[in-house]
């Protein structure tokens, strides 16, 4: 529904910017696909009042329309700690008005009954519109859109998508298959937004835009740049860099490279720091294997005391060996005495706060941050090196040491989300 609204609004030459409520960094691939401009994610719980201050001002200063995707329902949270870091919560803060989407599949009349309850629970979070998914037929929305004309006469009903079979999006373990690789998304994209503009008022959605109630305020510091010239490495492999941290270090003049080890590139002989994001290292672990021009490269890097940092995907990439789903063990980079498994599988999935036990490229010792864990490869051997970071859980929970430091070359399980 997000992506087909931002291509939609795109077409009719509105300037649309997309927004994602909470750390996934599967979906923002379509929204961008969608929209032509990155996604930003928008994280009440990982964030800093001022650097959601000045994201939302970014949005907001750079487009005609700001739509923002929630996460999970309405007011799903962490869990630990109630509705912290839900799409209500976000709503609360920015005074953007939602719009629900229902799916409608099976449900009739009392759809009224399920929508006052959500428009009554959180008066600071208000419902201004609905819109129906996965509807039968016109008779079907007939009764959706009589009950709650009805029962919930100032909720806006903006339209119903049918059912169609053509618009699911194929899955693997972390959700999505992300829109770089989904061969469909653009025909799922186009397919949506024409369903979108038979069947949606859009005329009424735009009039229910409000601006944000935040004061707008410059760009914080997020995490530190870990270099003047920085090589980020940037394929299906390792597809999930958040765009607000690579546009903080822009902002910072660091200057950014960006390579390919999957096509066996090396990172830029000139950067002075070198940046592995998460991604699937997992589903490509023979290929990585194979690179061994971006390995000598990486080795040079570590070798002259240059920077090397590796998050969750790039974290098993700087290790011995990445145990595949198959059960074979290919060799990795090396520059840190952990053998991560693919084929033992255990979901690791939260907030975390995290502390830097020693001072480094990420600031000094005692440096607190904000981010968030989500894998199934567990740690099948681990060697000799200084611990990185000392980890709670979102509510608090110790959840002991993560990550490892050698020499210049460091890395753990947790994306960087913002300082705490």
């Amino acid at each position: 529904m997000t992506a087909g609204l931002l291509r939609h609004l795109r077409e009719l030459g509105v300037n649309v910017a997309a927004a994602k409520a909470g750390p996934d960094f599967v979906d923002p691939t379509f929204h961008a696909v969608a929209s032509g401009r990155p996604c930003l994610n928008l994280d009440v719980w990982a964030m800093r009042s001022a650097t959601l201050k000045g994201l939302v001002a970014e949005l907001e200063d750079s487009a005609e329309l700001v739509l923002c995707e929630g996460v999970m329902g309405l007011f799903d949270g962490t869990g630990a700690v109630g509705e912290a870091g839900s799409t209500a919560e976000l709503a609360r803060l920015t005074g953007w008005p939602v719009v629900l989407i229902v799916d409608a599949h099976g449900q009739g009349a009392s759809v009224a009954a399920l929508l006052r309850g959500f428009t009554s629970h959180e008066p600071a979070a208000p419902a201004v519109g609905i819109i129906f998914n996965r509807v039968a037929g016109a008779r079907h929305r007939a009764i959706l859109e009589g009950a709650v004309t009805r029962h919930l006469p100032d909720l806006a009903c903006l339209g119903a998508l049918p059912s169609d079979p053509a618009l699911i999006l194929p899955s693997r373990h972390l959700g999505l298959v992300p829109a770089g690789e989904a061969a469909d998304a653009e025909r799922v994209i186009d397919r949506t937004a024409a369903l979108i503009r038979a069947n949606l008022d859009l005329r009424r959605l735009l009039e229910l835009a409000q601006s944000s109630t935040l004061e707008h305020a410059p760009p914080t510091r997020g995490i530190p740049p870990l270099g003047r010239r920085i090589a980020v490495a940037r394929d299906d492999a390792f597809c999930f860099a958040y765009p607000a941290l690579i546009d903080g270090w822009r902002r910072e003049d660091a200057e950014l490279t960006f390579f390919s080890p999957l096509a066996n590139q090396p990172p830029d002989a000139a950067a002075d720091a070198v940046y592995l994001p998460g991604g699937y290292p997992e589903l490509w672990a023979g290929r990585l294997a194979a690179a061994d021009a971006f390995a000598t490269r990486l080795h040079r890097a570590a070798a002259d005391g240059k920077p090397v940092y590796g998050e969750c995907g790039g974290y098993m990439v700087l290790g011995e060996y990445l145990i595949d789903a198959e059960g074979r063990r290919q060799r990795m980079a090396g520059l840190l005495p952990v053998t991560t498994s693919f084929a033992d599988r255990r979901l690791h999935l939260g907030y975390r706060c995290a502390t830097l036990l020693d001072s480094g490229p990420l600031g000094p010792a005692g440096s607190r941050f904000r981010g968030h864990e989500f894998h199934y490869a567990t740690v099948a051997q681990q060697g000799t090196a200084e611990p990185l970071l000392s980890v709670t859980d979102a509510a608090g929970t110790d959840l002991g040491a993560c990550g490892l430091r050698r020499g210049s070359v460091f890395g753990s399980f947790i994306h960087l989300l913002d300082q705490a």
